[in-house]
């Protein structure tokens, strides 16, 4: 059985936080620390710090593992290369897991994703993307997750905000003859929640360095 421990959320009001929060429960963990747009709420000192904020919060993210000392897991999506670099500055003295999609499934499909371009040179590629309306960026993180594994500068993105949708993704390629695509539906934020408390139990075993998802889901 694995071991429970104290954590805190940033952006604990929001649809992710709440998940987090739920999914963190039935495995009897305790959420201690809170800190969101009505504030800060602290019950005790939290094991490590999980961002389901905006990225103009992340300063405070920042100041707050600091001051704790613990690993962070970041799953705000919008960073700037400004923001990657203040988080690989902090991972030399804490573990930071760092993703824009804690879906397993996303991850087996960028890994088909890179194989099937390899196959499939010359063919025409296309993503599309469609998350909630309230969704702030655009394209979505996983998108550009997907992209950078392609490996191509002129792959087009068609981002969609439709009504509730946690997130969809199509990555299409095109010969002239055959379309061949391959998609992921996310059904719930409970799979990101999920995905989460992997690399909770990842990060508490580590005394620094900057890892993906991908780290936790495929460590050796």
């Amino acid at each position: 059985m694995t071991k429970t421990f104290k954590y805190g959320i940033i952006g604990s009001s929001g649809r992710l936080g709440k998940e987090v929060a739920s999914v963190f429960s039935e495995k009897k963990h305790q959420l201690v620390f809170e800190y969101d747009i009505d504030g800060k709420n602290q019950k005790d000192k939290p094991e490590l710090l999980i961002d389901c904020s905006l990225p103009e919060v992340l300063k405070e993210t920042i100041n707050f593992v600091k001051g704790f000392n613990v690993p962070l897991i970041v799953a705000t999506t919008g960073l700037s290369q400004t923001d990657f670099d203040i988080l690989k500055d902090l991972s030399q003295k804490v573990p930071v897991v760092q993703s824009y999609n804690f879906s397993i499934g996303i991850q087996v499909l960028l890994n088909i994703t890179e194989i099937a371009s390899k196959k499939l040179n010359g063919w025409d590629i296309e993503i599309t993307e469609t998350h909630h309306r309230f969704k702030k960026d655009k394209p979505s993180g996983t998108a550009k997750m997907i992209k950078d594994v392609l490996s191509q500068d002129d792959i087009n993105i068609s981002s969609l905000r439709l009504g509730n949708v946690p997130g969809n993704h199509t990555i299409s390629f095109g010969g002239l003859g055959e379309v061949l695509s391959i998609s992921h539906n996310a059904t719930s934020r409970r799979t990101f929640a999920e995905g989460i408390l992997k690399s909770a139990e990842f990060v508490l075993s580590k005394n620094n360095g900057f890892f993906s998802f991908k780290d936790v889901i495929f460590e050796k």
